[in-house]
């Protein structure tokens, strides 16, 4: 019900539902309309210019120019009282929040996603990833909070340098939407919050750069059972 109802109230959000669209997220978001989302979760490029072992890059990981723009459209996607979850480089974090602030998008809590193995060796093992709960206006608090420290399965990164698992992404849905909620996700790698999204009844739009990462989601999103 929900669903017919957002999309009578916003036809053009059609071609954009439960699916995932091939292109740079600052125009295809520019083409949506205002107050139509009900809730981001991204992980969007750490500004650390990463390469994983095999080679594999994230695209806009090397320089910051898309952070602005790119956040100003999802402030303005998201409808008001609402909630946007975003991953973020930690040796920047500055950056991160400050473009957050100033859009009026503010940080209400913090996650550490746990992992069981390290994935980096410096001064310190790296056992956890981080993300931010960010709001836009004033949101009620969800019906059970959830714990800021949460479990990060190892998935192998087989489709993705930065691929995040279901179980992680999956709570984060359920506790700041609701069931038929549209969820967007304009950094959407290999899409693993659609598969989230679509496992606790939730739209999603999905919006994906490089070419071999939108066909790694289209490929996920279409099996039949989602990890």
């Amino acid at each position: 019900m929900e669903t017919a109802v957002r999309l009578k109230q916003f036809p053009t959000l059609t071609p954009y539902f439960n699916r995932a669209i091939h292109g740079d997220c600052i125009p295809v978001m520019r083409g949506m309309p205002s107050a139509s989302v009900d809730l981001v979760v991204t992980d969007p490029p750490y500004l650390v210019d990463y390469r994983a072992r095999d080679g594999r890059t994230i695209a806009g990981d090397r320089n910051g120019d898309w952070l602005r723009p790119a956040f100003t459209e999802i402030n303005r996607l998201l409808k008001p009282d609402s909630f946007c979850v975003s991953f973020y480089g930690w040796n920047v974090a500055e950056r991160f929040v400050w473009e957050w602030k100033r859009l009026g998008l503010m940080p209400v809590s913090h996650f550490a996603f746990v992992k069981e193995y390290s994935s980096r060796e410096g001064y310190t093992e790296a056992f956890h990833e981080s993300a931010y709960l960010l709001a836009k206006g004033r949101p009620p608090k969800p019906e059970k909070a959830i714990r800021d420290v949460l479990p990060r399965e190892y998935t192998g990164n087989e489709f993705h340098p930065h691929q995040k698992p279901v179980s992680a992404i999956q709570p984060l849905i359920e506790a700041f939407s609701r069931v038929g909620n549209v969820v967007l996700d304009p950094f959407a790698g290999s899409g693993t919050t659609g598969l989230a999204a679509r496992n606790c009844g939730r739209n999603f739009i999905l919006i994906e750069k490089t070419a071999r990462y939108h066909r790694q989601a289209c490929r996920r999103l279409s099996a039949p059972q989602c990890g």
